[in-house]
């Protein structure tokens, strides 16, 4: 059955990179977003390959949706076998691979692939949720509990990939499922570009605000290029159902897959590097790579070796804070003994050097001289004043405070 609602595809090199290694695909019933890797022309090629090797499923009639899941693996497989068969013809470009993210609607269900760190978020009654996991070292992290999400958004060994479809496996390990779709349900298909720079509560922003696709996809990409945008950015955006027009026409290719040159298989360009832009050739090389297993090994090292650092640094910074509050501490309660009140005991005028409050339990203050000046032989007024402290900014004020106190007791009594 032909998928009814809308969709939309868009994709851009974003602000650093010089090229697209990026494709996405938007039709009838089939949405792919393909993340390319592999050198300046490798990943060019990788996603276009795999978006030209899986287009045809956009127009086959599945019995059911388990051979169309079946259908999906098996051209996601193919893909695979078709990027050796690459390498083996042009050796240079050994080490490609790419992401894929595809999601195949058959009557009113999704049928969902994906291996990579592309991802596929599924909004529905105000809520978004992410649908795939993402294959990287530092989600294996996440899953275990050593770092949080927020914390893997800025983990240095964010963009390792665990399982990626590349020139090396031609059984690659994706994950397959079907989901049930719904009537007001918005599919987003993204590349890293996208995900990695706008976080979930603007995106879900961006989705609940009800516009077309088209004009939805075009505000992500705008958050993702004012976020600085340093990678690749695909968007496919699918409604089901809903008020925007129901797709009709050719699919929507975009990316490295909707130029010739992707599937020509280019030569790569050298990099050019100025005074002015250094790090640009730098930008270009690729980000993702699928370690072996003893390069797994030395990451978990790695990130065992950062955690300590991590705790040492949060150990330290917390006896620097402690020793500058009891050194501020300290300095305080230095100040409040160089300062004098007169107050009263139970029967007699009291110098005390420190100041009138107490913190808790612990006083500021302590006497130091009793004058000897009974509270009795001041009048009643004076009394109330003692007994409510006076303050001295010195010993030599206080005692001067004193001899005033004096002359007024023998003159009363």
């Amino acid at each position: 059955m032909v998928f009814q609602g809308s969709s939309a595809a868009i994709s851009h090199t974003g602000k650093v990179r010089s090229n697209n290694q990026d494709s996405g695909y938007a039709g009838s019933n089939l949405f792919v977003v393909a993340d390319g890797m592999g050198g300046h022309a490798g990943g060019d090629v990788a996603s276009a390959l795999v978006i030209h090797r899986l287009e045809h499923l956009d127009d086959d009639p599945f019995a059911s949706p388990t051979v169309a899941e079946r259908a999906l693996r098996d051209a996601i497989a193919d893909s695979a076998t078709e990027l050796i068969d690459t390498v083996g013809r042009r050796p240079e470009l050994a080490g490609m691979g790419t992401t894929v993210s595809a999601l195949l609607m058959v009557d009113d269900l999704a049928v969902i692939a994906h291996i990579g760190d592309s991802r596929i978020y599924l909004y529905r009654d105000g809520s978004l949720t992410q649908i795939t996991t993402d294959h990287t070292f530092v989600q294996r992290l996440v899953d275990s509990g050593r770092i949080t999400p927020e914390e893997a958004r800025y983990h240095p060994r964010r963009s390792v990939l665990m399982r990626v479809l590349g020139d090396m496996d031609p059984d690659p390990e994706l994950d397959t499922f079907i989901m049930p779709t719904q009537p007001g349900d918005r599919w987003l298909l993204c590349s890293d570009g996208l995900s990695g720079v706008v976080d979930d509560a603007h995106t879900q922003k961006a989705l609940a605000a009800g516009n077309a696709p088209g004009r939805t996809a075009d505000t992500l990409l705008k958050q993702a290029l004012d976020g600085g945008a340093p990678d690749n950015v695909t968007i496919v955006l699918v409604d089901v159902g809903g008020a925007h027009p129901v797709f009709t026409g050719t699919a929507t290719i975009v990316g490295s897959a909707s130029h010739p040159a992707g599937i020509e298989v280019p030569a790569a360009r050298p990099g050019r590097t100025s005074w002015l832009h250094p790090n640009r050739q730098a930008a270009n090389e690729p980000t993702h790579f699928e370690p072996d297993a003893d390069f797994l090994e030395e990451l978990i090292e790695e990130d065992r070796r950062r955690a300590r650092r991590r705790r040492v640094g949060w150990i330290v910074g917390l006896v620097l804070v402690l020793g500058m509050l009891a050194t501020a501490g300290v300095m305080a309660y230095q100040w409040t003994q160089t300062r004098y009140f007169i107050g009263a005991d139970e029967d007699t005028v009291v110098i005390y050097q420190g100041i009138q409050q107490d913190i808790g339990p612990i006083s500021l203050s302590t006497p130091y001289e009793d004058t000897g000046i009974a509270l009795d032989d001041l009048p009643s007024f004076t009394r109330s004043t003692v007994e409510r402290t006076i303050s001295a900014d010195s010993l030599e004020a206080a005692e001067v405070i004193v001899d005033r106190l004096r002359d007024t007791a023998e003159a009363y009594g």
